[in-house]
């Protein structure tokens, strides 16, 4: 369903703004089967094998039934990876609206960080939530969550769109390369902190990694047996409190950055 009325053109595509007729029983439908469940099991193919290997006919398998019986819920593969990415936007917390006085900055800790461990737990998510509007209920809910925590903050309006922006890309780069690095470890067969050791063992001694070393000498960060998970959350909660202090220097018309019209 499209509108294509004059300069608006037609509409994005979403599996959110199409009308699908109601379903009519077919007895050669399996019994038990319905969308809850086609999504469930399509968020537990995506994690265990990754957007590349899904397909319908490997979701039917898993599911046991044909693909015809799975199109009887979807229209379409993109429809049904479109209610997967908004299932797992379900899983992000939401912060308490109804706690008094409660500590906008905190909020947006909460968002942030669940935000990123959702990306941690479903990869394949960050590649779809690029590629689609995200208009589902979660995402919506939390998109929302957001508008209120920041309008909450002190920050004009005006500024809102890129304060946010600046968090959450901020966050969707640093979960996004970390699960890279994970997936590539796990398919390599060793973990993150031998990764990381195998790197500082590579680079240390030549000549145009000094800088690197001596500052990750002085941060105390080659010392053997240091957890690369502990760095790495280490590294995001300070990025994190360097977002939320930006965002709150900027608040009360003060901080005027390049291009910004008074």
């Amino acid at each position: 369903m499209t509108a294509t009325n004059g300069r608006a053109g037609k509409r994005p595509h979403s599996v959110w703004l199409t009308e699908r007729p109601p379903l009519k029983r077919k007895a050669e439908q399996p019994a038990g089967l319905d969308l809850e469940k086609i999504i469930g099991a399509t968020v537990r193919l995506l994690d265990d094998e990754g957007l590349a290997r899904f397909s319908m006919r490997r979701l039917a398998a898993e599911l046991g039934v044909t693909a015809m019986s799975v199109y009887w819920y979807v229209d379409t593969k993109d429809d049904l990876l479109e209610l997967a990415v908004d299932a797992v936007a379900g899983e992000l917390p939401l912060p308490d609206e109804s706690e008094p006085g409660a500590d906008w900055r905190e909020q947006l800790r909460v968002l942030a960080t669940g935000y990123r461990d959702m990306l941690l737990r479903h990869p394949w998510a960050a590649r779809l939530l690029a590629e689609f509007i995200n208009i589902g209920p979660h995402s919506t809910a939390f998109s929302n969550a957001t508008l209120r925590v920041m309008a909450s903050s002190g920050l004009d309006a005006e500024r809102t769109s890129g304060a946010l922006a600046s968090l959450f890309h901020f966050v969707y780069g640093f979960a996004t390369i970390r699960a890279t690095h994970e997936a590539r470890c796990r398919a390599a067969g060793i973990s993150l902190d031998d990764y990381f050791e195998q790197v500082v063992s590579a680079i240390s001694g030549r000549p145009e990694f000094a800088e690197t070393m001596e500052l990750s000498l002085r941060a105390d960060r080659v010392r053997t047996g240091r957890s690369a998970v502990a760095m790495l959350d280490r590294d995001f909660a300070f990025a994190l409190d360097l977002q939320i202090a930006g965002i709150e220097a900027m608040r009360g018309g003060g901080g005027h950055g390049h291009g910004h019209e008074a």
